[in-house]
């Protein structure tokens, strides 16, 4: 996600590294571009990475105001083996299409368009980050019939306090900033929750998440997304259809003290990421890529 702070807010992240091969290689691992439309006519944006019609595919799915760039260096890591990778802007987030109001079950009909429209060879395994993994799960109740699995990525096991849905309608209803030129809008850009990261993981994400418009350059999100995010219902995971695992980040959203949570949810196989805080592909990435090879390479 992102904040519009005051411009005297210290810039996050610890140098943890220098900018590594692995990376330039990932990006220099151009995606191919392309866009569908939902049957309610809004463009959805995709990129894609491998192979198409290869009989292993995967689709990844951002988090609140975010977008698909945040995966550029992730997905080509998982091409190998020949699987065939695909991520989205959901609408509302990079440059897909923007809706009056925004719901779970038309980010999670977007998904079932990309599954149909993204070149893959058989059902793919959705990942969701973040709310992308409510997304996710939202996907697997109403389409799950048209995916192998689905794996959520650090994504919240306990309902929305009414302070926090407060929060988000207030959000929702705050018009978008704009600032005169890249600079200033790259200077503001933040993650919420804060955390460290990997300076040229942050700064590629950063480059990708502004847009030049009439009055400036502003963030590639509308505002208005905040108020779609819900929360799930954990009885709801047993109507899932096919496999689902969880992966947690060690620092990443609150723990729920899991003897209260719904069996539905301890039941779910999770796997933790070490030391890694809720954005795991902003300071964990090579961890997170390794926890998806192991949990795809066992389905």
């Amino acid at each position: 996600m992102l904040l519009d702070p005051p411009a005297s807010t210290p810039t996050p992240s610890a140098v943890l590294d220098t900018r590594p091969d692995w990376f330039a290689r990932a990006l220099a691992h151009r995606p191919e571009t392309a866009e569908c439309a939902v049957d309610d006519g809004v463009r959805i944006r995709l990129r894609a990475w491998g192979p198409a019609g290869a009989a292993e595919g995967v689709l990844l799915v951002h988090g609140g105001g975010a977008h698909a760039g945040w995966w550029d260096h992730v997905a080509p890591l998982l091409v190998d083996g020949g699987r065939r990778v695909v991520a989205l802007d959901l609408s509302g987030h990079g440059d897909s299409g923007h809706r009056d109001r925004y719901e779970l079950d038309d980010w999670a009909d977007e998904v079932a368009a990309v599954v149909a429209a993204g070149g893959f060879g058989g059902p793919p395994v959705v990942v969701g980050h973040s709310m992308g993994g409510l997304v996710a799960l939202r996907h697997g109740l109403r389409h799950g019939r048209a995916v192998r699995g689905t794996i959520v990525v650090d994504c919240r096991t306990v309902p929305y306090s009414d302070a926090e849905r407060a929060a988000n309608e207030e959000r929702a209803l705050r018009p978008a900033p704009v600032y005169p030129d890249p600079a200033d809008a790259l200077a503001r850009f933040r993650l919420i929750p804060d955390q460290r990261s990997l300076p040229y993981v942050f700064e590629h994400i950063a480059a990708t998440s502004i847009r030049r418009t009439p009055a400036g350059w502003s963030w590639k999100f509308d505002p208005r997304i905040f108020a779609g995010q819900r929360d799930f219902d954990p009885l709801d995971l047993g109507r899932l259809a096919g496999r689902l695992r969880m992966v947690r980040a060690e620092h990443g959203m609150p723990a729920a003290d899991l003897s209260r949570l719904d069996p539905a949810v301890r039941s779910v196989p999770t796997v933790e990421i070490p030391d890694a805080g809720h954005h795991v592909m902003l300071d964990r990435p090579l961890a997170l890529v390794a926890t998806l090879r192991a949990l795809l390479a066992t389905w």
